[in-house]
């Protein structure tokens, strides 16, 4: 087989097991059985006369050239999904599919209510959400928008600046009931705080903003957000929250406002080739109005306290 005719199935089946480490992660991830895998990714080998995979006491061991292939399939998938959302709907029609790439808690605490608000007007949209903490590239059209709180840098893309979205320190109002309430930063020494685990930039926010280094301060660590809002809101100790996520049920008790808020700058990006496509251009508009307003939210908490604030303040 020459390199003009390799299947892309083949190839897929290579980037499946690159992603997965294993046979059985890849055919899982296809969908086929594994022996199908093993076929397609040693059909590839032969037609490129060289081994991609050595096995190892973890599964399969990427070689130097899957190392060197690997971005090459990785580009090739996403344009293939690309094609596939494209073509799920005319050229005017509002429909189709819309991939979107956004923080874990904002994809899946902020953005389901407003993803329903556009569907009940478009029944014809349809959406993936990629929920991760790492940035996907409009470039390479791993997403078709994506929301982020760090100014996209790349040439070539459409970006809204939407706001800031305000953080604060939360606690569920059981919790306070039972372990009081700290008076300053140098209490949260003595309660139980919500915090990262692994992830380094936030452990150093944490110690800066502090002063106190998080193995003395953390007592709850976990890397994702979405497990430190549940945690927060379970009543476990203290921690970091959005302010307008706050406000949902159960309603946190926001602490030490005058020490510590921070803000997180909001934009909505898009390629600029896709500015014109009506499905991106619907749901990039609706997503930059919900969220300005969902920021601005933010900021009326941040001026007036939260409800609740102050008899927890006394209690």
């Amino acid at each position: 087989m020459s390199l003009d005719t390799m299947d892309w199935e083949n190839q897929r089946a290579f980037l499946a097991v690159l992603q997965g480490g294993s046979l059985s992660a890849a055919s899982r991830q296809l969908g086929v059985a594994q022996p199908t895998v093993r076929r397609r990714l040693e059909a590839l080998e032969r037609s490129l006369g060289t081994a991609l995979f050595t096995r190892s006491p973890s599964g399969l061991a990427p070689t130097d050239a899957a190392r060197e292939l690997g971005p090459h399939v990785e580009a090739m998938a996403a344009a293939a999904a690309a094609f596939t959302r494209a073509s799920s709907a005319g050229p005017a029609e509002i429909g189709g599919t819309v991939r979107i790439t956004a923080s874990e808690i904002v994809g899946a605490e902020v953005l389901p209510s407003m993803l329903a608000d556009l569907r009940r007007e478009h029944p014809g949209l349809k959406f993936e959400v990629h929920l991760s903490n790492y940035t996907q590239d409009l470039l390479r059209q791993e997403a078709d928008i994506a929301i982020r709180m760090v100014r996209p840098q790349q040439a070539a893309l459409v970006m809204k600046h939407v706001g800031s979205v305000a953080l604060g320190l939360f606690a569920h109002p059981a919790y306070l009931a039972a372990h009081g309430v700290p008076k300053s930063g140098a209490d949260l020494a003595s309660f139980s705080v919500i915090g990262p685990d692994r992830t380094a930039d936030e452990v150093r926010a944490i110690a800066a903003a502090f002063g106190i280094q998080p193995q003395k301060l953390l007592s709850f660590r976990m890397d994702s957000h979405i497990g430190q809002l549940a945690a927060l809101r379970a009543g476990v100790g203290i921690g970091v929250c959005q302010l307008p996520l706050a406000r949902r049920a159960p309603a946190l008790v926001r602490l030490l406002e005058n020490e510590f808020e921070h803000h997180l700058p909001a934009w909505v990006v898009m390629h600029e080739d896709l500015a014109r496509v009506p499905r991106i251009r619907a749901t990039f508009d609706h997503l930059v109005a919900q969220l300005t307003r969902y920021c601005s939210e933010g900021r009326t908490a941040s001026k007036s306290a939260l409800d609740g604030s102050v008899s927890a303040e006394s209690a």
